[in-house]
């Protein structure tokens, strides 16, 4: 089978890739090893543990490539404020969507809930699909591609997109390079209901083993998900903890700041670890979201620049082939490169200073954070600064995500 570009990945970052290159005329196939059919949603059913929090930026791209209705349909957790505070001190700063004249700061949605509105999309699509199959070899083939399934079929194509994760076989078997390192951390992620309504607010503590994070869940407004990190030691604890007894401990951590936590669904404990691509293209190769770049998930951030990913290089493709550029010619994709590499290595070094920031026992630096915390808090001017940067409306925006 040949194509034009094919896209390994039909998770949330490939999918809107391909999407956004819908009418683009090239010859598209999208790839993935899991199923890509779609299951009725049940309204009723339990949160699903992971969750991703959604800028306004994209839920503009979503809107744009036809995926945001269906995110509308099912559920989604919108957002206005946020309340951060340091746990072993009193620096604390609330933001809020009015500073900016925005209704809300963003929307926490479950992620199968974005990728089965994008799976919806997909398949309403003329673009060509391949589920149930995984890539065994690649190798180069004249002027591009020539990839092996595991199921014995071949395609080939000038341009292939590694949008496969952060373990991404794409980027293994091509042997890209990447730097990476674990964080010694671990992360708890479920759903918990508390005794008190969360208000639209998006909670966050920062406790001395690592951040602490309340979510918003739709519904009856007591619903959150949670985001504990926390060290290998006490995760294990942690995980073997009888419900009862790690709603106590979860009630505490966070300080009783929604009261009693009094439900919790199973938990899920999620090494993290940062990795960073040393060059996200070559020639005939880009490589988007978690196969180019993982984060700490302490500001929600990941996701929100795999979308940018995904409409940066869209938009580069498209001008390329509109003007007769060779799409897979390394010159054009380096003009993806250039506009995202430096956005995506800005936030991993601001994520990694506030990891370490929060964590340092030296007593002239919690000084320094709680008050800074508190000086954020009361200076309008830099708030609104925080606030953009947490919609996702400042630096280099693709035409997708501008208003």
């Amino acid at each position: 089978m040949n194509a034009d570009l094919i896209i390994v990945g039909a998770g949330m970052v490939g999918s809107t890739l391909a999407l956004a290159l819908e009418q683009s005329g090239l010859e598209i196939l999208v790839v993935d090893g899991g199923s890509l059919s779609l299951t009725p949603f049940d309204a009723e059913a339990p949160f699903e543990a992971r969750v991703s929090a959604l800028s306004i930026a994209s839920q503009r791209i979503l809107e744009r490539v036809g995926a945001w209705p269906g995110i509308a349909a099912r559920r989604s957790g919108p957002y206005a404020h946020m309340q951060v505070w340091d746990g072993s001190g009193t620096g604390h700063v609330h933001f809020s969507a009015a500073s900016v004249h925005a209704d809300t700061l963003g929307h926490i949605v479950e992620n199968r809930v974005i990728q089965d509105a994008l799976l919806e999309r997909l398949h309403e699509s003329s673009l060509g699909l391949i589920g149930g199959a995984r890539l065994e070899q690649l190798r180069r083939s004249g002027d591009g591609w020539l990839l092996t399934l595991n199921d014995g079929r071949e395609l080939r194509a000038p341009l292939l997109i590694a949008a496969d994760g952060a373990n991404s076989a794409v980027r293994r078997l091509a042997g890209c390079p990447t730097r990476e390192w674990d964080y010694l951390h671990h992360a708890i992620v479920t759903s918990v209901r508390s005794e008190q309504a969360h208000r639209d607010t998006a909670w966050q503590r920062f406790t001395d083993d690592g951040p602490l994070a309340f979510l918003p869940l739709p519904g009856d407004g007591h619903w959150c998900s949670i985001v504990w990190s926390t060290v290998p030691e006490q995760a294990e604890r942690l995980m073997a903890l009888e419900e009862s007894e790690f709603c106590v401990e979860l009630t505490r951590a966070f300080e009783s700041r929604l009261g009693a936590v009094t439900q919790t669904d199973p938990r899920v404990c999620i090494p993290l670890r940062q990795r960073h691509a040393k060059r996200y293209v070559e020639s005939g190769l880009a490589l988007i979201g978690d196969a180019a770049h993982t984060i700490h998930p302490l500001a929600g951030q990941g996701v929100n620049l795999g979308f940018l990913d995904a409409a940066v290089l869209a938009e580069v493709l498209l001008h390329a082939h509109g003007r007769g550029e060779q799409i897979g010619n390394v010159r054009v994709l380096s003009r993806y490169e250039r506009r995202r590499m430096p956005h995506n290595l800005a936030m991993m070094a601001a994520m990694e200073g506030f990891e370490r920031l929060f964590q340092t026992d030296d007593l002239a630096l919690r000084w320094l954070r709680n008050s800074g915390l508190n000086w954020v808090d009361g200076l309008a001017e830099a708030k609104v600064l925080f606030v953009r940067q947490a919609l996702g409306l400042s630096g280099d925006l693709p035409e997708l995500a501008k208003a």
